[in-house]
């Protein structure tokens, strides 16, 4: 199984790293939701676990900005408290499961696999916006009936963007959430992407919002 484990404890991370690995089972181990986007980019594993808080933001945010990219792998929430409304909060944001820390180590590697059992995720479907056709699943983008290549940084933007569909984005939180920080370089990057997907999918899909961000229409 592949799994994709997020915490900001090293020790933890450790801990579960050893557990499931000596299990034989595929890491990615991320302290951070910038790491974690990172990883999904050229990793597709069959279960998440994720803390809910986190230094860069909320595990419960992340798991719907997952499920807005019709992303459906299942998800595992880590909770400090487990609160009720906090795991309410993780169900509207699509998580599968809850586990309250602190736990044990068995119960987790029990409703791991019990995810596990659901058998192969569901596919998302296509979606157009302003005459591009978008298979978030596959990372491919079409305008006109045509294959637009897209690299895997490009998609990385798209998506942050896509999963916030009818809001402004400010470039701050693009550079954060895809970059894992703004310094210059990051900063140059992106404006060097936003200028590829541009020429490649057509001005409207982004646009630009004039001291505030960027924004991707609803459709």
């Amino acid at each position: 199984m592949r799994l994709l484990i997020v915490d900001d404890s090293e020790e933890l991370l450790d801990l579960l790293g050893r557990s499931f690995g000596g299990e034989g089972h595929e890491l990615r181990l991320a302290k951070s939701l910038g790491e974690a986007r990172r990883h999904l980019q050229d990793f597709f594993p069959d279960t998440i676990i994720l803390d809910v808080e986190l230094p860069d933001g909320s595990g419960v945010d992340f798991c719907r900005e997952l499920r807005a990219q019709g992303k459906n792998w299942p998800v595992l929430l880590l909770t400090a408290h487990g609160a009720v409304h906090e795991r309410v909060a993780g169900l509207d944001a699509g998580a599968d499961d809850f586990l309250p820390k602190p736990f044990a180590l068995a119960e987790l590697r029990a409703r791991v696999r019990a995810l596990g059992r659901r058998g192969p995720v569901e596919r998302p479907v296509s979606i157009v916006i302003a005459g591009v056709e978008i298979d978030l699943g596959a990372r491919r983008a079409f305008l006109e009936g045509r294959e637009v290549p897209v690299t895997a940084r490009e998609w990385a933007v798209l998506e942050f963007l896509l999963s916030r569909r009818g809001r402004v984005v400010s470039r701050e939180a693009i550079l954060e959430g895809v970059w894992g920080d703004a310094d210059e370089g990051a900063s140059a990057s992106l404006d060097v992407i936003m200028a590829r997907l541009r020429r490649k999918l057509g001005g409207s899909l982004v646009r630009t919002v004039r001291g505030e961000g960027y924004v991707v229409d609803e459709g």
